[in-house]
């Protein structure tokens, strides 16, 4: 089988991935701080940000390709630090690029809906960016180094995404199906719009866009635009709890250290058109419920 290499295995979107990829290919997967053990699949421990390191394993483990996962992807910790998450999130990155390009083989970066402002929604992949805190600055700034390194590379921007997790990671539904299961009062964005996916399905588009001959950007949202609030809603009925826990909130009433954009839907019309499967939001949570309770 050919040989992926997966960067963030550790992580929560990374983690899916080096499970689903498992089907087609011999999966090595690269953690940095968080140690990781994931079934039938070979784990590297290595700072990204260390690039004789990265070019040295790159050439032992000699992939045949690479999905690029690995990020500082809180806002908040990008815009305390800067200088610190913009070597992680640019020039690793870069980096990565320019060592596939010269082994000419196959590079995804995943990137974010946060490169835009969320004024003009929903957002394809010609509308011009607009970030509007530094995590979005980086990713834009990552994926413009990308290409300009490698014009082949597959840039996904990848939406809002929640699902199973490791140990050492976490998704955004995780902290809300504590505080329901316990009985806990929950407060959600009624103004704040995404269009979510799965890690599974995020997983599988990664992998259809690899296979894929696109180059350049595509976009990897879900169907359904859906606020904060609603999803949480329809999170509560699929797992049977009491909806009355959860409380309408805006924006404005929460002072955060990285400005959030309202609306940053994606039109993934692109991705659908290559084969990209969206189930439901009811039918993707149904399923995590049946695996928590299986």
């Amino acid at each position: 089988m050919p040989k992926i290499l997966i960067t963030g295995a550790s992580g929560f979107l990374g983690w899916n991935l080096c499970q689903i990829a498992q089907t087609d290919w011999e999966v090595h997967g690269i953690y940095h701080q968080h140690p990781i053990e994931i079934l039938d699949v070979s784990i590297h421990q290595l700072d990204l940000t260390n690039f004789d390191l990265v070019k040295g394993s790159i050439d032992l483990i000699a992939p045949d390709a690479i999905i690029h996962t690995a990020a500082a992807s809180s806002p908040n910790f990008c815009q305390e630090y800067p200088d610190k998450s913009y070597q992680i999130n640019v020039s690793a990155a870069q980096r990565l690029a320019d060592i596939c390009a010269t082994r000419k083989i196959p590079f995804v970066f995943t990137s974010t809906d946060l490169v835009f402002d969320g004024i003009q929604p929903p957002y394809s992949e010609t509308d011009p960016v607009s970030p509007i805190n530094i995590y979005g600055e980086q990713k834009v700034a990552a994926e413009r180094e990308i290409l300009s390194v490698y014009p082949q590379a597959k840039i996904c921007r990848m939406p809002l995404m929640f699902g199973m997790t490791p140990p050492t990671a976490t998704s955004f539904i995780q902290p809300w199906i504590q505080s329901l299961a316990t009985g806990q009062k929950l407060q959600l964005f009624v103004d704040e719009f995404r269009t979510p996916v799965s890690a599974i399905t995020a997983a599988q588009g990664l992998l259809m866009v690899l296979r894929s001959s696109t180059s350049g950007i595509i976009h990897l949202g879900g169907k359904e635009r859906i606020s904060r609030y609603d999803f949480g809603c329809l999170l509560a009925d699929v797992f049977g709890w009491n909806l009355s826990l959860i409380y309408p909130i805006s924006q404005r009433d929460l002072q955060m250290t990285a400005p959030r954009a309202a609306d940053v839907s994606f039109d993934s019309g692109k991705a659908i058109e290559l084969g990209y499967h969206l189930p439901s939001l009811r039918r993707e949570l149904e399923s995590i419920f049946t695996e928590m309770n299986g």
